[in-house]
């Protein structure tokens, strides 16, 4: 088919805003998916050009010159470079770009394009396009560089805009070499301040005291070393810097930029210098301009366009520093860009949503909207079937466009939700919509302007992927990802009903449909997956064959809306290999396999009678032909089914013929970049065709042009569109006259389906009395959805039907089973009652036992499912436990604890200490013993040096001063309490790295013994305190036993140990903890009831024992009576005391009283005694208690005083260990610095080779060039010297006359410049060689001019003339080869002059770098020698200011403390006397200031009692008020005044009646006269559309005549409404301030006459 016809495109649509340009002064381009289009300005006309790769990348345009640029996307893109509007490719350039293209951009002063491209070689470049060849690259050049501009006066200066920063390219320019050099523009910082670079110095010396050592720089600190070792350092070291969003270059050839937050700078290139113009963070910025980000920039003849906020763009003008609004312009929708044409006559501003403006500032401020695209990419789109070939569109956003043949955009409607399918009806103009909510809408297009939603169903929960109509329009049917298709009748007709449903194998991944037209069954054929969940490939196909009838009936659909089976045939097939998407035809079909990458032909077996619907039927594929490179694809047939279109994400269209499908041709509609080709439609003649893309946003329609033979094909589908439409003529006017009748669907939700109301229950309590459950008791077991969809609602309605059929029966029912569950409720409470022997289990009740287990086993999943979460979430904290146990506690050799005072809060604590690891000892061992070897060493070496005549005397004085001043001079403490190491150095000896770290390990070790020996001493004192707890507690027990015997029951004192003393009672939780209730396995309920089973059994046993009994009757429960008991002991009085008097006892009992009264009393002395005993040991015990317990405070206190000691030590340590790091790290960071100066000098020395030999080179190119500019200058003198050798056979006044023309020269500049328009900004260009042709060009024509015969001198031969002028102009063109020669020269010399300066530049550079690295050898050293040691001064007063971090005591004198205490003392003495002088004089006046308050509160009292007495004597009281007071019957007045309101209110009782009668009858009557109304409209309404055409014809013929006269009316009518409302507002303002000054004089009658009682209420 390839050689029979071809695709072209004829239009295209979409707009994503990625760059727009002029190419001309009306026309804009910008790019469209894999195209380019073109917008005229003026005529709204539009054009499209075909990208001759992949796709459209970056475009760039010149509207100078006509020439505009754009990059493929592909691997090693191209850059195609054509001419306006020929669109005739001039040149395609191939660089060295291997992904992409970032920027482009095309220079005004000759064929130049600048471009940078993406990862990985982020490389600028700039091209001479008309020779397609390379001027100069810079690799690695533009990471973040998102815009390129040239500059419009100098083409050799480019600027580089990226997301961070802001770069200006110089192209140096030589005879043969350019080269681009940067200048790094130094952006502010956010707040607006310039921000300072990095100090170069190595190091710098702080002048404070004490000192540390030299300050390096960051990258020695950091140990960066190499060449990005500096902008690393600077972006790590550096304030956040301003966001540059937009550039514009000025007419002085300086650059405004707009930053995000907010600023406005000016930029100077040359000097690399930036001004702050606009600060939005100062007082005095301009309020309009504070929220601007100037995301664009475009400059003009009054100043500098800026976009504002949101939708403002101002026009801004800047005189200095000082910004002024000028004009302001507000627009519909937010704008991103703004451009001028070339002629800058037209203001062009664009959005990121698809909108383009147009305004002539010079003619007017109205704004033109250019375009207007909806945002969003295209998700389907669809011809409708009428003779006008409409095209409809619709985007993911659910914005429905309409489109004529040719592109216009018709009209539009917003869907306001997420849309997912389309599809045209062809009995019908409307279109099915399938939104992501599941719904399916249906939009009336019968008036294409105006499209409206006219109805919808809710069909999923899931997005509706599938929208087919059949041919001959019978049926809609719908799919999705939920195994359902859905049938709908087509027809509007029908309202669109929902036929039924049926449930297919599996999510619907494609759909289609045949039938025939004279047909009588649609075949539907579905390609599903075969299994839930599984929504990629398929390889069931099922095809579904409808009868063409009514398909309403009961016989057809059941209840819930499925399709009988009878009336719905069913046949499944399988393939071999997984499908993406397939088509059916006429007993075949059509498929796309992804895995093997072809399109595939089935051919469907005819005889199917005898295959059931279950049975599935192996297919085979036919013919299979190669696919698309890039799937996977989509399939759709030509409407006559003779020609077969695919789309896939690889951007290609191809048609091809189902009978030959190995020929096809193709056309790359989209960019595969871009996602390929989403969706593709035909027209009803199949010969045009529309596709979609996936995120290009862009719609193409494409036409069939077929050639030669195949122009048959082409008729043949011309006729049978011809034959279709006339059939379904019909029915289509039929179809639409009742779709225009459908009302519009409601303005509200995209789904209009009612919403079910959600059951909601609440359970009070936890545990229910199971006799008091009823039928509700699983109401909240499921609940219905929310947004119900049509097989829901179906659903519902059956059961609801249901419930109605049967409410008798279900009623009886329920009261069958209440009856019974009353029964069975009072046969479980009796059963309660009944002994343990009789009762019956509770489950021997459940009826409905299976319920009873689902429910159980419901339970049992959530219980087992919360059951594992506790169970993770507590493996969880298990494991976090074990970490934390295993790094803080069990890697620990001593556990942190403390030991608490006993009589106060006072706590010390010890030193938790780790194992040292077998490196730290072996660290250790090797410094010692290396130590050792140094030590004897030294000694030797000493005893040699010591001379013999020292004395004993002298040795013991220097031993001596030794030992005192070791404290001070080691640093520390840790000698005077014997824990220092015999190795460590002497701190002057500290020379090398080696020795200091050596250093650090020996401190280390010293802090570890210390503290290994305080751990010693606390673990004694704190067994000593475990030890005093027990006797203490053996104590307590002895104690409470005396107060049981003496019944005394005061508190005792109990001391134990806290949580600190004893940390591991942390690691284990005792049950005490555990609030929440314990939960037993069943297992361990056993063994709980069997314990309590075998204690009662032991307690009963017990009991019984009558040895026990008969001891505790007889001798209370003891066989010998104890002397501790005694206080127990009672003696019993004779039994004649109780039975007889005093006066009738004989006397042998008289006597036996008398031995009961002396027991008694001996008995109580004995008791008396012993309870002095128990009293004194008590007294004993307490203060032996206190004593130990004093005396363990006093040891603790001790103990904390050596901690003290200890940590003051150990800080004196840990301060020489810090000292020593320091040291080592800064003897690293110089180290580092040296090597970071080393290597730069290394690639500064280097780089001045390389400059020095690039010098040497151009300075012999310069000389060569100086001999050719010699010799064409004398070539150009020669011809004036030969000028009158040329014309020597003429007179002499001749030759001087031709002489003077032989000087003469055009003025080409001022021709030029008079030609120019004066509204551009950018006039004056810079001349350069490579300009040249062009002005030699301009100088010839222009001499064309001085060459015309009317220039001849009078009586000059022609012949003469003509070869003068050939003599003139040779002397021209060597005048402009002089002159190009001398401009090259200046280029090559100023290019020479620069490598000068950079050698220059480049030997300061070695200079500095060399003086840095000596400088820092000097302060290496002078750190190495000048140590930093560590002072130990007596304890004394610091009398100095602590403002700085460190006290400076330069200027302090030590004072003994005694001469300062004795000062301070005098001071307190003197102090409290002043004090006490003071108090008494406070007291004195204090006493007068209370006796002036208490009279003058006095005088104030007066004043108020004298008010409240006026006030009362002025009181004046209404008649009720004196009424109510004099009366003294208040009861009967009361009562008047209810039977009064009683009889008011039953009369307005009866007039509401009244009134509300009247009402009634009033609302009838009107309601009669509405009825009579409504009757009235109906006719009125079927008479409107005649009337409103008359109406409308009248109305224009009266318009055409009374145009004029109608103005001056209205003007009239206007004019006198201005005046009469002139008059009301001023009558209005007159009445307003009348009736303000009569409220005024009410008010003040009122205060007149009704004085206020609050006034009396003071204080």
């Amino acid at each position: 088919m390839d050689d029979t016809g071809s695709l072209e495109v004829r239009w295209a649509q979409g707009f994503t805003n990625k760059s727009i340009e002029f190419v001309d002064n009306k026309t804009v381009c910008y790019p469209c998916g894999n195209h380019v289009c073109f917008l005229n300005l003026e005529t709204k006309t539009r054009s499209v050009l075909q990208s001759p790769g992949r796709g459209v990348g970056v475009l760039t345009a010149n509207g100078n010159n006509g020439i505009f640029a754009f990059s493929e996307q592909k691997l090693s893109p191209s850059i195609f470079v054509y001419i306006f509007p020929e669109s005739q490719l001039k040149n395609e350039l191939t660089g060295q770009a291997q992904l992409d293209y970032t920027s482009l951009t095309l220079s005004d002063g000759g064929p130049y394009l600048g471009s940078c491209s993406s990862l990985p070689d982020h490389t600028i470049t700039v091209w001479d396009w008309e020779k397609a060849v390379p001027i100069c690259t810079q690799p690695q050049a533009g990471h973040d560089v998102i815009s390129l501009v040239f500059n419009p006066l100098n083409w050799l200066q480019l600027c580089a805009l990226g997301t961070k920063s802001l770069t200006v390219w110089n192209i140096e320019k030589s005879a043969t070499l350019n080269v681009l050099k940067p200048s790094v523009i130094e952006l502010p910082a956010t707040d607006g301040s310039f921000v300072e670079k990095l100090v170069p110095t190595s190091h710098t010396v702080s002048d404070k005291l004490p000192y540390f050592g030299p300050e390096m720089a960051p990258s020695a600190i950091c140990g960066f070393m190499g060449e990005r070792t500096e902008s690393i350092v600077t972006k790590l070291c550096t304030k956040a810097r301003l966001t540059p969003t937009a550039i514009c270059w000025t007419a002085t050839s300086e650059l405004y930029v707009g930053c995000a937050e907010g600023f406005l700078l000016l930029v100077d290139p040359e000097n690399v210098s930036v001004t702050v113009l606009f600060n939005p963070t100062t007082a005095d910025a301009v309020p309009e301009l504070r929220e601007s980000n100037f995301k664009g920039l475009t400059l003009n003849n009054n100043g500098l366009v800026a976009v504002g906020k949101e939708s403002v763009v101002h026009c801004l003008q800047i005189k200095g520093t000082q910004i002024d609004i000028k004009k302001t312009w507000q627009l519909e929708g937010p704008v991103t860009t703004v451009m001028y044409s070339p002629d800058y006559e037209t203001l062009l501003l664009s959005s990121n949503t698809g909108q383009i403006y147009m305004l002539n500032p010079n003619q007017s401020d109205k704004i033109e909207t250019v375009l207007d695209v909806p945002s969003g990419n295209f998700v389907a789109a669809a011809f409708s079937h009428t003779e006008k070939n409409i095209c409809v569109s619709v985007r993911d956003s659910g914005e429905l466009q309409l489109w004529t043949a040719d592109g216009i955009n018709l009209g539009s409607l917003s869907l306001q939700t997420e849309v997912t399918s389309l599809a045209c009806c062809p009995v019908a103009q409307y279109a099915a919509v399938g939104t992501a909510s599941g719904n399916v809408l249906f939009v009336d297009l019968y008036r294409e302007q105006q499209p409206r939603l006219v109805h919808q169903v809710h069909l999923y929960h899931s997005p509706v992927h599938h929208l087919v109509f059949d041919q001959i329009g019978h049926y809609l049917l719908t799919g999705a990802s939920d195994s359902h298709i859905y049938v709908l009748d087509a027809k509007p007709s029908k309202r669109f009903s929902v036929i039924g449903y049926t449930a297919v194998p599996g999510p619907v991944l494609s759909l289609s449909t045949q039938c025939m037209r004279n047909s009588k069954q649609v075949k539907v054929l579905a390609l599903c997956t075969g299994q839930e969940g599984k929504n990629h490939d398929g390889n069931l196909l099922t095809v579904l064959s409808l009868p063409v009838r009514d398909l309403t009936g009961p016989d057809c659909v059941d209840r819930h809306g499925c399709l009988s089976t009878h009336i719905l045939k069913v046949s499944r097939y399988k393939v071999p290999h997984p499908l993406k998407s397939c088509v059916l035809g006429v007993s075949e079909v059509f498929a796309y396999c992804h895995k093997k990458k072809t399109l595939q032909r089935f051919q469907l077996p005819q005889d199917t009678d005898g295959v059931s619907s279950q049975q599935v039927v192996q297919l085979k594929p036919e013919q299979e032909v190669r696919g698309h490179p890039l799937g996977p694809a989509s399939l759709i047939l030509s409407p006559h089914q003779l020609w077969l279109a695919s789309v896939g994400r690889d951007g290609l269209l191809r048609l091809r013929e189902t009978a030959s499908m190995e020929r096809y041709i193709e056309l790359q509609c989209h960019s595969c970049r871009g996602g390929g080709v989403r969706s593709v439609a035909f027209t009803a003649d199949s010969q045009t065709l529309l596709t979609a893309g996936v995120t290009d946003g862009s719609l193409v329609c494409t036409t069939l042009r077929m050639k030669g033979l195949a122009s048959g094909k082409v008729n043949e589908a011309t006729h049978y569109s011809q034959s279709m439409f006339h059939f379904l003529m019909p029915t289509f006017k039929k179809e639409n006259m009742v779709l225009i009748g459908l009302s519009e669907w409601g303005q509200g939700s995209p789904t209009a389906t009612e919403k079910t109301e959600e059951s909601q229950a609440s359970a009070a309590a936890e545990t229910v009395d199971v006799t008091e459950q009823d039928e509700s008791y699983n109401s909240l077991l499921s609940a219905p959805p929310s947004h119900a969809t049509w097989l829901e609602s179906r659903r519902e309605a059956a059961i609801k039907e249901e419930n109605e059929q049967y409410s008798a029966t279900k009623k009886n029912l329920k009261k069958t089973i209440k009856e019974l569950r009353d029964t069975i409720q009072d046969m479980m409470r009796e059963n309660e009652n009944l002994p343990d022997i009789e009762r019956l289990e509770q489950q021997e009740f459940n009826l409905d036992v299976e319920e009873q287990r689902r429910l159980e086993d419901m339970v049992e999943q959530e219980v087992t499912r919360v059951r594992n979460e506790i169970e993770v979430e507590i493996l969880a904290k298990c494991y976090l436990r074990d970490v934390l146990k295993r790094e803080c506690w069990d890697s620990m050799k001593v556990k942190g604890k403390a030991i608490k005072a006993f009589h106060s809060e006072h706590e010390v604590k010890n030193y938790p200490l780790k194992e040292r690891t077998e490196k730290e000892v072996e660290d250790l061992r090797r410094v010692q013993n290396m130590r050792k070897f140094e030590m004897a060493a030294c000694t030797q070496s000493n005893l040699k040096k010591r001379s013999d005549t020292t004395s004993a005397k002298e040795e013991a004085q220097e031993d001596e001063d030794r030992k005192s001043g070791s404290a001070a001079v080691t640093g520390s403490f840790s000698t005077q309490l014997g824990y220092s190491s015999p190795y460590i150095y002497d701190q002057f000896s500290l020379q090398t790295t080696e020795q200091r770290i050596n250093q650090i390990i020996l401190l280390q070790d010293v802090i570890h013994c210390i503290k290994s020996a305080f751990n010693a001493d606390f673990e004694a004192v704190h067994r000593q305190k475990l030890q005093e707890l027990n006797r203490v507690r053996e104590r307590n027990r002895h104690i409470r036993g005396i107060k049981l015997e003496l019944d005394l029951n005061d508190s005792l004192w109990e001391p134990s140990l806290t949580t600190n003393e004893q940390p591991e009672r942390l690691l284990t939780v005792d049950d005490s903890e555990i609030k929440a209730e314990k939960y037993l396995t069943p297992e361990q309920k056993e063994e709980e009831e069997k314990k309590k089973l075998e204690e009662q059994r032991h307690l009963a046993a017990k009991s019984d024992s009558f040895r026990d009994r008969a001891l505790g009757d007889m001798m209370d429960g003891v066989l010998e009576v104890k002397k501790e008991d005694i206080l127990k002991m009672e003696i019993p009085p004779p039994e004649f005391v109780l039975t007889k008097p005093g006066i009738n006892w004989s006397e042998e009992e008289k006597k036996v009283y008398k031995e009961y009264e002396k027991k008694s009393k001996d008995l109580n002395e004995e008791k008396e005694r012993h309870k002095k005993t128990l009293e004194t040991e008590m007294k004993k015990l307490l203060a032996a208690t206190k004593d130990a317990t004093v005396k363990v405070d006093e040891t603790l206190t001790k103990l904390f005083e050596k901690k003290v000691k200890c940590e003051m030590t150990i800080y004196q340590e840990e301060l020489k260990i810090t000292y020593l790091i320091y040291s080592v790290l800064l003897e690293e960071e110089m180290r580092n610095r040296e090597l970071e100066l080393k290597f730069k000098l290394e690639e500064t020395v280097a780089h001045k080779d390389e400059i020095a030999e690039e010098m040497k080179r151009h300075e012999e190119e310069v000389e060569l060039f100086y001999e050719t500019y010699d010799r064409v200058v004398a070539e150009d003198k020669a011809l004036d010297k030969e000028f009158r050798k040329e014309f020597f056979d003429i007179p002499t006044h001749v030759v001087d006359q031709l002489y003077k023309l032989f000087k003469r020269r055009p003025r080409v500049q001022k021709m030029r410049t008079q030609t120019d328009n004066n509204s551009n900004p950018l006039k004056e260009q810079r001349l350069c060689g490579s300009l040249a042709p062009d002005s030699l060009s301009k100088m010839l024509q222009a001499m064309e001019e001085l060459d015309a015969p009317e220039n001849m001198p009078e009586g000059l031969n022609p012949s003469i003339w003509e070869r003068f002028c050939v003599v003139r102009r040779t002397k021209v063109e060597s005048e402009q080869k002089v002159k190009v020669k001398a401009l090259t020269l200046a280029e090559i010399q100023a290019f020479v002059q620069r490598r000068r300066d950079e050698e220059k530049a480049a030997q300061q550079e070695i200079k500095n770098i060399s003086d840095e690295l000596e400088s820092l050898y000097t302060e290496k050293s002078h750190f190495l020698t000048d140590l930093m040691v560590q002072v130990i001064l007596k304890q004394g007063q610091v009398e100095l200011s602590t403002t700085d971090l460190t006290a400076d005591y330069t200027d302090s004198v030590l004072t003994h403390r005694s001469v300062v205490e004795d000062f301070n003392r005098t001071i307190r003495t003197l102090g409290e006397q002043k004090i006490a002088s003071m108090v008494e004089c406070k007291d004195f006046r204090k006493g007068i200031i209370q006796l002036q308050w208490e009279h003058k509160m006095m005088g104030m009292q007066i004043e108020d009692l004298n008010s409240k007495a006026r006030d009362i004597q002025m009181l004046r009281l209404t008649e009720d008020q004196q009424d109510y007071l004099n009366k003294t019957d208040r009861d009967s007045r009361v009562s008047k005044q209810v039977s009064i309101l009683e009889k008011t209110i039953a009369f307005q009782e009866k007039t509401h009646q009244q009134s509300v009668q009247h009402r009634i009858k009033k609302i009838e009557k009107l309601n009669r006269q509405a009825a009579r109304k409504a009757k009235k409209n109906t006719a009125v309404e079927q008479q409107l559309p005649d009337v409103q055409v008359t109406v409308a014809e009248r109305r224009h013929v009266c318009e055409a005549i009374d145009a004029e006269g109608n103005q001056a009316v209205l003007k009239e009518e206007r004019y006198q409404e201005i005046l009469q409302k002139r008059n009301l507002e001023d009558l209005s303002r007159a009445q307003a301030e009348d009736l303000a000054f009569l409220w005024a004089e009410v008010e003040r009658l009122r205060m007149k006459n009704f004085p206020l009682l609050n006034q009396l209420n003071h204080y």
